[in-house]
């Protein structure tokens, strides 16, 4: 549908690669887990969309992934990034498909999962944050690539012994089935990991698939709601800090069970209240009003949930857009809300999810630098990797 290939169980790819069983699908994508028939191993195949206009976004994924894979043989910081294997391309009904390969474990997410009413354990998440920042580093740096969506589902668990082989069977569907059976809060002890297999477990960063060039952005919608930054929310230029909100984001999610900002359509915007805004990131030409209004409520509590937590954004920026009287009022106040609810990050850690002083003070000291609102002022990947409270 669409033009996704409609791929069959047990069909080959390339001679060589059999497919077992879809693992997702997405708006460009199916990716299925294969058997690479040659080297007796699995693999992930990525089969992008064959339809007009997605042909260029393909191309452009399969360049940045051969630049990371180029680059990778001069730093070593590129293994915390899902390798390329392999790329082919193959004709089927709907056209041309190009078809990626990339190693396999199943999601971050599936493992927060089995966390959710906790978070992970710190030194896990201390662990898999200097990965994922390091990476980010390599990226930015060597690459000039912003990845542009970080988030729990694109880091992959990848472990050199056999624990995570087992798990396999098990990744079907894992938006919907968390039940890897891993030890913790309504986890399935069976046959799935211990808790003590995550000192053995590392992360990667997975799917380029919305990544573009520090010096050629693709698009001005990037990121998945929650973890997006405000500069992208704002519709203004962004580059690589862009990638660190989302990795600050991401860090007091694996930490806390909990999304950091979870914005929901409706609360502060009505479809009765008799005004339209003018077009504002979509065209009301192009989709219903209903959308449209869902669209800009979303967006503008997820401004005001940003606010409550960190404070009125700075004149400066929120001005800066040619747009801005849509969001703010001349005082820098976010229009049609006149209640907010200032909360900080201590106290949600120390009253929601009882953190003691000495684990607040160094974390919020990490994660308030990754969500500086000024991109020039945010902290880089090196800079967060340099952090006390990662060592500690």
């Amino acid at each position: 549908t669409g033009g996704h290939h409609p791929v069959r169980e047990g069909e080959v790819f390339n001679t060589r690669y059999q497919a077992l069983c879809k693992l997702g699908c997405g708006a460009f994508a199916t990716v299925w887990l294969c058997q690479d028939m040659r080297r007796k191993k699995h693999v992930a195949v990525k089969v992008l969309k064959s339809r007009e206009g997605f042909a260029e976004a393909a191309q452009d994924e399969v360049a940045l992934l051969r630049c990371v894979s180029s680059m990778k043989k001069k730093d070593r910081a590129g293994e915390n990034i899902v390798c390329l294997l392999d790329d082919f391309r193959m004709i089927g009904e709907n056209g041309f498909h190009i078809l990626l390969l990339r190693a396999l474990g199943p999601s971050l997410r599936c493992l927060m999962g089995n966390y959710a009413a906790q978070g992970l354990p710190l030194p896990f998440v201390k662990k898999s944050l200097q990965q994922v920042l390091a990476g980010l580093h390599f990226l930015h740096k060597c690459c000039r690539i912003i990845h542009a969506d970080i988030k729990p589902e694109n880091i992959l668990l990848y472990g050199r012994d056999k624990s995570l082989q087992r798990l396999l069977p098990d990744m079907l569907d894992c938006s919907q089935r968390t039940d890897l059976g891993l030890k913790g809060p309504g986890g399935d002890l069976g046959n799935g990991l211990e808790e003590s297999d995550l000192t053995s477990i590392e992360v990667k960063i997975a799917d380029l698939g919305s990544a573009c060039w520090t010096y050629k952005p693709f698009s001005k919608e990037i990121q998945t709601q929650p973890y997006r930054a405000l500069e992208v929310l704002l519709g203004l230029d962004y580059g690589t800090p862009a990638d660190i909100w989302s990795t600050g984001c991401l860090a007091f999610e694996m930490a806390t069970g909990e999304c950091l900002f979870d914005p929901q359509p409706g609360k502060y915007f009505s479809r009765d209240d008799g005004r339209t805004p003018s077009a504002l990131f979509i065209s009301l030409t192009e989709v219903s009003q209903p959308l449209y209004l869902d669209v800009f409520s979303l967006r503008l509590d997820h401004v005001a949930r940003i606010i409550e937590l960190l404070g009125r954004i700075p004149p400066q920026i929120a001005f800066s857009w040619n747009k801005s009287t849509k969001f703010f009022s001349r005082p820098g106040a976010l229009l049609r809300i006149s209640r907010l609810s200032p909360r900080s990050l201590h106290s949600i850690l120390a009253e929601r999810h009882h953190w003691t002083k000495h684990e607040v003070t160094p974390f919020t000291s990490f994660l308030l630098p990754a969500l500086q609102y000024a991109p020039d002022r945010r902290a880089t990947a090196a800079q967060c990797l340099q952090h006390a409270w990662l060592s500690a």
